[in-house]
């Protein structure tokens, strides 16, 4: 629900709930009860639902509320309603800002232990301290005063006072969370480190939000106490912050009124099942069980899904092709949005690293390494996997701290600042891997961006949409990086490029005096190279850029200065000539190409065996978009084999085996290995760990494939014999590729998947990769998706060309390596 929907249909179903309540044989106090957990679970879904933050805790903010109306009304406001109510509110705002200060400073699982054992806590002194809170027994005398001839005492009356209060504080929240600071807290639900490197205090919102939550939990559960008369330890109990979240839950998180409808099933469900067993908590055990399994998105989300179905039925649902079809053709030259114009002359250095060293363990990622970036120019950092440019990276932009030397930006030394300070200065960085806000759209992705800078960024009462600047500064970065026709496309739907071209417009949107730029082009089909390197170019007379690449030619045309780095050190630096011209560099990063000149020449013979994997006519879609049409022979095509995207028509067969449909990890152990885009290895194992976890479940007697052992794995990867004890983070990147197939191997396998093998390697590694698979093309069946063309039509006997989801050409592969003015028909170049 969008606008004021919300309220409109909240405001009608608090009229109509006393009289529904009578219609079926209840009261006006349950109605009550129900408008006060409503309210309890909107409160609670805004950590919940917008933050992403779950709290087992909430429940001492409803009780600690309810006995601060109910003392404060016995031993200081005597026949007082206002008042108490006043006070609880106060108190309870008061102690989620102490719980939330200490509960925060720790993420995830522990966060939410936390919360716990306040709540915890706090039950031991209520149910305990019997003088002060009644213990067991409750604490009684809390009375509805009358004003005139209103009368609270009267139930009708006094769920018409709830429903006000409960309506006017859920229009408040409506204005919280479609505020800039509600936008902030998606943003941080989808993304905290995008976020914080974005410029947002993230912690900061947090504590906000969460304070926010408590104390809305607190006025639902201050009233309580007038309309109880009493107040219980159970009011604090953990099972009651489970029940909390267990209604919102139910009633679905990604909606306003999602958890408000998921207090009124509750209640209802409670009070009508209540009545036939004492056994309804197993009854409703089994349907909270069932809502988790097959509806994560609570009856909201049900009810949505039932309705698509409905659509489909009716044949009135409208499919969209893949995300990309819908972008418009960029303007060559487009010109750089005005308010990343800098006019004036710069300063000569704008950031300086001296001596900055970073060590994990015994390892020194890092060392002692100096950096001068001037001004307007475009410094690049070159060096093979494992030399330390990305920690380098990671360091200057405040994610590590350094452990020696200093950063300076402007003169100013920014090395013991945290990340969002240092891009609210003006440095802003991209990232190797995607890291964007995935499920939202790309213009709120990029209007988060600018929004950062602006001074109502952290405004609560003014709606986001009502920024205008930030408005305008969001559609000039749309035109810009050729986005247009895509702005409500979830970036989770958008290609690979799409995603690089958004990664760098997010930091972008800081205004950067720096820009760091991790391996921009990695992954990328020449045509987008050749659109980013120009974009990346006509950025240089603005600001001063860092940039990690390992495309050298493009390096080498780009860079005014290089800086290269081996094993955390800097080995040279100076004007491109010079630094190609070091003989280190030349050793340890550059190589030769002989070995794929070589092995790109090996004569391919026909191939007269009958095919392993044969798809025929798949149709797949993500929700709506249609990716892959009638496709029958990359990533989406590989999702669908391996069944992480189960297609809606067509077949895959393995050998004679139907394989569509079947989850994946049947589909891996009938033989079928995936090495996906960005490896996701198991980062805290080491390199024996992940390659066992890859044998496991599949082996000859299940596949009938090529069994794969350490020995023979060996004799691939002869480097990953001295690696065996080393945990995977801790490798080079070209050494992870290297595990990432192995574990794809290990076990018995008769099909290899290869999502983009040779993505963010030197060309000293690309090199030993290549042969690594040139070797394996002679044992087993290999599929590759791969946009370094030369390399991969070396590889292959036969290519196939997907063009937004349609396949466009197929059949043998040495005629596009060969043939440029073919390749060039062929593939629209």
């Amino acid at each position: 629900m969008t606008g004021q929907r919300p309220l409109a249909v909240l405001a009608l179903s608090l009229v109509a709930l006393p009289f529904a309540m009578r219609a079926i044989g209840m009261t006006e106090s349950l109605g009550t009860e129900i408008a006060l957990f409503a309210l309890v679970g909107l409160g609670f879904n805004l950590l919940l639902g917008y933050t992403g933050l779950l709290s087992f805790g909430h429940g001492l903010f409803f009780g600690f509320a309810a006995y601060a109306a109910a003392l404060s009304q016995l031993h200081w406001f005597h026949d007082s309603l206002v008042w108490p109510l006043l006070f609880a509110v106060a108190a309870t705002a008061l102690l989620g800002l102490i719980v939330g200060f200490f509960a925060l400073r720790r993420r995830g699982v522990y966060f939410s232990l936390l919360t716990l054992a306040f709540t915890a806590l706090a039950f031991f002194f209520a149910f305990r301290w019997t003088e002060f809170t009644g213990g067991e027994s409750g604490l009684r005398g809390v009375v509805r005063p009358a004003f005139g001839p209103i009368d609270l005492n009267n139930q009708f009356v006094f769920y018409g006072l709830t429903a006000i209060v409960v309506f006017a504080a859920a229009g408040a929240l409506l204005r919280v969370v479609g505020s800039p600071f509600g936008s902030v807290l998606v943003a941080i639900r989808e993304n905290e480190q995008r976020a914080l490197f974005t410029g947002y205090p993230v912690r900061h919102y947090k504590l906000v939000a969460f304070v926010i939550s408590a104390t809305l939990v607190g006025v639902a559960g201050s009233l309580f106490a007038f309309l109880k008369s009493i107040v219980s330890a159970d009011t604090v109990h953990v099972s009651f912050s489970g029940e909390i979240v267990a209604m919102t839950i139910i009633g679905g998180t990604r909606n306003f009124l999602g958890p408000a409808l998921g207090a009124l099933f509750y209640i209802v469900f409670r009070e009508l099942l209540s009545g036939y067993t004492d056994a309804w908590m197993f009854w409703l055990g089994l349907l909270f069980m069932a809502f988790i399994l097959y509806s994560p998105a609570g009856l909201i989300g049900l009810g949505t899904r039932l309705w698509t179905h409905y659509e489909k039925l009716r044949g009135t649902l409208d499919t969209e092709a893949a995300a990309m079809a819908g972008r418009h053709t960029p303007q060559p030259g487009q010109a750089v949005p005005e308010f990343l114009c800098r006019s004036g002359a710069g300063e000569k250095t704008v950031l300086e690293c001296d001596h900055v060293s970073k060590r994990f363990g015994e390892f020194a990622a890092v060392d002692r390494a100096d950096l001068r970036l001037e001004d307007r120019c475009l410094h690049a950092l070159i060096g093979p996997n494992g030399a330390g440019k990305t920690t380098l990276f990671n360091v200057i932009s405040g994610l590590y701290a350094a452990d020696g030397g200093t950063i300076a930006l402007s003169g100013r030394r920014i090395d013991a600042m945290s990340a969002d300070r240092v891009a609210r200065l003006g440095l802003a960085r991209s990232f190797q891997i995607t890291n964007l806000f995935p499920s939202l759209p790309v213009a709120e992705n990029l209007r988060l961006a600018c929004q950062a800078r602006d001074p109502a960024r952290f405004a609560l009462w003014r709606a986001a949409s009502a920024l205008k600047q930030v408005a305008a500064e969001t559609d000039a970065l749309i035109r810009f990086l050729g986005l247009e026709g895509l702005e409500q496309v979830p970036v989770s739907s958008l290609s690979y490029g799409g995603q690089r071209l958004l990664e760098i417009g997010i930091p972008l949107a800081a205004r950067p005096r720096v820009l760091l730029l991790d391996e921009p082009l990695v992954g990328l089909a020449a045509a987008e190279r050749e659109r980013i390197a120009g974009l990346i170019k006509s950025l240089v007379p603005q600001m001063a850029i860092l940039l990690v690449e390992h495309d050298m030619d493009r390096v080498f045309q780009l860079a005014d200065r290089i800086t290269a780095m081996n094993e955390g050190r800097v080995i040279a630096e100076g004007a491109p000539a010079e630094v190609r011209a070091n003989a280190e560099l030349q050793r340890v990063y550059l190589g030769d190409g002989a070995v794929r000149a070589a092995a790109a020449r090996v004569e391919r013979k026909a191939i007269a065996a009958a095919p392993i994997i044969d798809v025929d006519a798949i149709n797949t879609f993500y929700g709506k978009s249609h990716v892959l049409h009638d496709v029958s022979f990359k990533t989406s095509t590989f999702k669908s084999i391996m069944g992480l995207v189960r297609p809606a028509t067509g077949r895959v067969l393995l050998g004679a085996e139907r394989i569509d449909g079947k989850p994946p990890e049947q589909v891996a152990r009938l033989g079928v290995g995936l090495v996906p885009q960005g490896r996701r290895l198991f980062s805290g194992l080491t390199v024996a760990e992940n390659l066992a976890l890859g044998a496991l479940r599949r082996d000859a007697r299940n596949t009938g494939g090529v069994h794969w052992d350490l020995t023979r794995v060996f004799e691939i990867f002869p480097r990953l014999r001295e690696r065996m004890h080393v945990k995977a983070d801790r490798l080079s990147g070209g050494e992870q590729q290297m595990v990432a197939i192995a574990r794809a191997l290990s076990g018995s396998v008769r099909l290899l998947l290869l999502d983009e093998p040779f993505e963010g390697l030197s060309p000293a590694m690309v090199d030993e990769v290549f042969v690594a698979i040139e070797r394996l093309r002679r044992q087993i069946s290999i599929v590759i998706i791969e946009h370094h063309l030369d390399l991969v039509l070396a590889l292959a006997d036969r290519a196939v060309v997907l063009d937004r989801g349609h396949v466009s050409h197929e059949g043998p592969s040495q005629p596009l390596l060969n043939d440029l003015d073919f390749r060039k028909k062929v593939l629209w170049i």
